[in-house]
């Protein structure tokens, strides 16, 4: 295998990443709608913990990004 195609097998791979993500926040915001949908007095104290999840699931996400861009360019 030429080192080229290794490059970008190994960029698709690292992809999965972005893939994961998307379906972690919707995980993340369909489990907060039915908790607010079921007690609703309670919704307005899990909010910070909802943005939390949503900005470390989307961390996640991004560096799954830079990985794959550092494989294509960087190497």
């Amino acid at each position: 295998m030429e080192a080229e195609a290794a490059k970008y097998i190994g960029a698709g791979i690292a992809c999965l990443g972005m893939g994961a993500t998307s379906m972690g926040l919707g995980r993340i915001f369909g489990d907060y709608l039915t908790g607010a949908l079921r007690n609703p007095s309670a919704a307005d104290s899990q909010f910070g913990r909802l943005v939390f999840g949503f900005a470390v699931t989307e961390a996640l996400g991004i560096f799954s990004l830079l990985v794959a861009l550092l494989l294509l360019f960087a190497v």
